[in-house]
């Protein structure tokens, strides 16, 4: 029989904190900005989801709607089955990083009042979606 000596481990080492890319959900839609409200929100519909990516022509993300902003905007006095994601957006950002820690991230999302912040390469390529917990 061997005896195995076991040593504690040491608690002074700092803790990695957590990154975007850690907690980031991958697999949520995306569209061209290019799509109509009526669209996207049909597209949400059938994705069970409460938001899209949407992106431009060239691939790079543009920003992200919500459910209850596309709903805004259809029952809008304004609103007509022409108007398109794009027309909507507004300010481009906030956006994060996969290695942006999540103290951060929940900085920002607390900041701008989001309950979502898209993640992107340093491309601008969407990645995913960060989400608050509900």
């Amino acid at each position: 029989m061997t005896l195995v000596q076991m040593q504690p481990r040491s608690t002074s080492a700092t803790p990695v904190p957590r990154t975007v890319a850690d907690a980031m959900d991958t697999g949520g839609p995306q569209a061209c900005e290019d799509m109509t409200v009526e669209v996207a929100l049909s597209v949400m519909a059938s994705a069970r989801t409460g938001h899209l990516l949407i992106r431009d022509d060239s691939g790079q993300c543009t920003g992200l709607v919500t459910q209850a902003q596309l709903t805004a905007v259809r029952d809008s006095s304004a609103y007509t089955d022409r108007v398109q994601l794009r027309d909507i957006l507004g300010d481009r950002g906030p956006f994060a990083s996969p290695v942006t820690t999540m103290a951060e991230a929940e900085q920002a999302m607390l900041c701008c009042r989001l309950d979502a912040l898209p993640v992107i390469d340093e491309h601008g390529t969407a990645l995913g979606v960060l989400s608050l917990a509900r």
